[in-house]
Order: structure tokens, then sequence, then C-alpha cells
């Protein structure tokens, strides 16, 4: 009832829940173990820069590396001025099954510059910067918002509307302001009423980290499906699991501490041959913590990783602190 394919513009996923872009985490590795474990019907890159893209710049271009990896992919691009956004979305039209507007970050580099939730404050330019979009794709586009700014400037309701006016196929809601970051309770009831303003399929986001909590949040709000993001960190199986207990109402054990390894390492592999060894044993440090979170003795094994510069002694080290289990 509440799993079901969702059709996105002309791209049909084959259920309707959705790996968030999140910078510095959805890069192809991860991507590739979240479809392998947990099958999502769509997974996202990490949000790109429009002006960097207008600007040629490679490190930007290598976001958008999708070998080997099962579709649709949504592309995420982040940027407040006309020329650069409608650059972006041409060059992307080569590669996206959809493109997704970034008008949700709050990050202060990102924000101080005007875009995305900075744009929640400008709904003119905002509205001006997804005609762009639109009219330059060749693909589905959706946007992906706020709340709002702050609690003076609750904006999810109208941008719905003019989001749907303008042609964007679907809409991504997280319930929080900029103003609230990742603190306290995301507002479900805000989702709700966007689902209920606009006719094109809106997406929850905020606080599904569980079986119980993906079906809180259909149940409440109607949504058309959920994204999941920081409930994915060290746990790509949460797809698998909440697709599993909303359709057969049972829950499935955790994964073994051998499962775990094994995906462990099948995670290190495939950063190792993207980003190469020196830079991807750095960037693998958060992601193996979140994996190893609350396990025995798990600080003591993060600092002692943090400390490991290479792919052979990671792995080894990985091996020996799992035997201890």
């Amino acid at each position: 009832m509440y799993i079901h394919p969702l059709k996105i513009g002309n791209v049909e996923l084959e259920n309707n829940l959705i790996l968030a872009p999140m910078a510095g985490v959805t890069n192809l590795p991860f991507r590739v173990i979240c479809k392998e474990i947990g099958n999502p019907g769509m997974v996202c890159t990490e949000m790109a820069s429009a002006r960097a893209m207008f600007h040629n710049d490679d490190k930007t271009k290598r976001l958008f590396n999708t070998e080997g990896e099962k579709r649709p992919i949504s592309f995420q691009v982040f940027g407040s001025d006309e020329e650069s956004m409608e650059y972006a979305t041409k060059y992307m039209n080569g590669f996206a099954d959809i493109i997704d507007i970034n008008m949700g970050c709050p990050a202060p580099k990102v924000v101080k510059n005007g875009d995305g939730s900075r744009l929640l404050l400008d709904l003119d330019k905002a509205k001006s910067i997804m005609e762009a979009v639109v009219k330059a794709a060749k693909v589905p586009v959706t946007l992906k918002i706020r709340k709002g700014w702050d609690k003076d400037h609750i904006v999810a309701v109208e941008v719905a509307k003019i989001a749907e006016e303008i042609g964007i196929s679907a809409i991504t809601v997280h319930g929080r302001t900029r103003t609230e970051y990742y603190t306290g309770k995301a507002d479900w009831e805000i989702i709700k009423k966007v689902k209920e303003s606009v006719n094109i399929p809106v997406i929850g986001n905020g606080d599904v980290v569980d079986e119980e909590s993906a079906y809180k949040m259909f149940e409440y709000t109607g949504v058309d499906g959920i994204m999941i993001g920081r409930g994915s960190f060290g746990n790509p199986w949460i797809f698998r699991n909440i697709t599993h207990f909303l359709e057969t109402g049972e829950k499935l054990s955790p994964p073994s501490n051998e499962e775990k390894l094994e995906v462990i390492k099948k995670h290190i592999e495939l950063a190792v041959e993207e980003k190469g060894e020196e830079v991807a044993v750095k960037e693998l440090r958060k992601h193996i913590s979140w994996y190893t979170k609350n396990l025995k003795n798990s600080s003591e094994f993060r600092n002692n990783m943090n400390k490991i510069e290479t792919k052979k002694e990671l792995v080894n080290y990985l091996e020996e602190y799992f035997k201890t289990l």
C-alpha cells in the first residue's frame, strides 16, 4: 500500500524510497552500496554548483561519475543566477535522468552566495531560476526545499504552488527551516499541507530513520514518496528494511557483523577504485565510523582507524576489530 512505483515526469521509479543528495556522502561508492543492498527507487548525486559547471570545473564534473550504476539517478544542482543554471541544465541533459534544483541547503558557504535555502527569502528569484531550468531541460525537473528560511518565513506551500505552475515534476520538502539546520523535530504538518496543496508528487524528508518512522510519515502526511538522508549513514540496509516492513508488517533482522564487514570492505574497494587510495582512505573514515557506531569499543576503534592511511592497513585493522566482536 505504501511502497509502490512512482512516476516523476516520464521517469518511472521501481519504488518510492529515495536516497537523498548529501554533499560529501552520496558519492558513487555509497550510491552503489545503497542500490545493491537496499534497492531504493532512486539515488541522488551530491549537489553540484552551477557556477562551477559554467566555469568548466573538473572537480565538479567528477561528481557526475555514474559508471556501472543502476538507473534512474537524479542529478542535483544549486545556484542563483539564471545564466549558469541554464548552462548547467543543458550540460546535464546529456546524462541525467532527472535534474533536481536545490533550494534547501542550509550551509553558510552556500547561502552566503544567495544559493540553496537562501532562495526561500526571494520567491521572485526562486521562480525565475525554476523557469530557466525547466525551459532548458530535456528531462524532468524536481525541486528540493525546506519548510522556509525561519519561523517568520514559512513558504513551502507557496513555493510548491509556484513550482507546479512552472512545470516542476515533483517536489521534496524537508520539514525544518534553514535556521533550524538539523536540530529539533522535523515538522511533518507542513509536508502534509504541501501534499494537500499541489497535484504533482510530493516527497517527504526529515526524521525518517527506521521502519516505524517511515510508516508514520506515510500515514500522517500522505506523501507520494520518502527521501532518506541521515538515516542511511552507515545503514544502507534502511531501504530494504522499510520496504519489507511496509509490505509484510514484519521486521528483518539487523545485518550480522560478518555481513557488515563484507559491505564495509566492498565500500572500501569501490572508493579506492574511484578516488585513489590516499583520498579514499581519508574520506572513508566518516563512513566506517557510521557503520561501526554502537559496536563494542567503537570509540577506541575509531581513534585508531583515523590514523590509518593505506587500504591494506585499513582492511587488516577492520578484520582484527570484527574478530573481537
